[in-house]
C-alpha cells in the first residue's frame, strides 16, 4: 500500500498544472495552510465531491486502563472528524455515482 505525501502531490500539481516544482509545493503548503487555520478557528471545510472536516468538542468522561482495570479521568478535548461524499464513497466501491441532474429528473419521472 502506498502512501501519499506532499512531496508526491506537489509532483503531481507541478506535471498537472505546469508551475515549477518550487511554486507547486508553495501552492500545496498554502492550501493545507489555509484548511488547517479554518480548522483550528472551529470552523468546517467542504470539500465538494471529496468530504466534509469538522472539529468536534468531546466532553470529559470516565476511561479505563485495560490493563489494571482503573478508572482513569478523559479530560475534555477537540477531535477531527472527516465525514466523506457520497461521491468518494461511490468511487472507493468502484461504483459511478449518478449526477445530480440525472437524480432529479429520476425523481421526476417516477411522480
Amino acid at each position: 500500500m502506498n502512501t501519499v505525501t506532499r512531496a508526491h502531490l506537489a509532483e503531481i500539481i507541478y506535471t498537472q498544472v505546469g508551475l515549477s516544482r518550487n511554486e507547486s509545493a508553495d501552492l500545496l503548503e498554502t492550501v493545507l495552510d489555509r484548511l488547517t487555520a479554518t480548522l483550528e478557528s472551529g470552523e468546517s471545510v467542504k470539500i465538494s465531491g471529496f468530504g466534509t472536516f469538522s472539529v468536534r468538542q468531546k466532553g470529559r468522561r470516565i476511561g479505563r486502563n485495560p490493563k489494571t482495570g482503573e478508572e482513569v479521568p478523559i479530560l475534555p478535548r477537540r477531535v477531527l472528524v472527516f465525514r466523506p461524499s457520497h461521491v468518494l464513497k461511490a468511487r472507493v466501491n468502484g461504483i459511478m455515482p449518478v449526477p445530480r441532474d440525472d437524480r432529479a429528473r429520476a425523481h421526476e419521472d417516477s411522480e
